[in-house]
């Protein structure tokens, strides 16, 4: 993997999800989350669902490196609402999908590091 250097990103339309190949048909069968982005200039925004998260948005900005400053807010299947905010910085992988180094807080105040994928082969909502 390597850092994304040079053209900006657009993230409008873009599909992300914790499955580590990225797979429609993974993706497709709700077995992980995937968020579907959107992208208006610097402004970010998203919609996700699938696994254990029955809906969750987030909506932040995008710097001219790519990286991403965000705020999101889950509702889980166990009825648990989980918010927080996180940084996202992309790197480009070798097949030349996009991943996201995902460095958030929630604000119970538990913190970590995740992971996302670009999927490929998806369209729409």
């Amino acid at each position: 993997m390597r850092a994304v250097t040079g053209a900006r990103i657009d993230y409008n339309n873009r599909f992300f999800s914790a499955d580590p190949g990225g797979s429609p048909e993974t993706a497709a069968a709700g077995e992980s989350p995937v968020g579907h982005y959107h992208q208006l200039g610097d402004l970010v925004w998203a919609e996700f669902r699938g696994g254990k998260v029955l809906t969750g948005r987030l909506v932040g900005t995008c710097g001219p490196d790519g990286a991403l400053r965000l705020a999101y807010c889950q509702v889980l299947a166990d009825g648990g609402v989980v918010a927080g905010e996180c940084t996202s910085k992309p790197e480009r992988l070798p097949d030349g999908r996009l991943r996201l180094r995902e460095e958030w807080r929630r604000s119970d105040g538990s913190s970590g590091v995740s992971h996302i994928e670009e999927v490929r082969g998806r369209t729409g909502g």
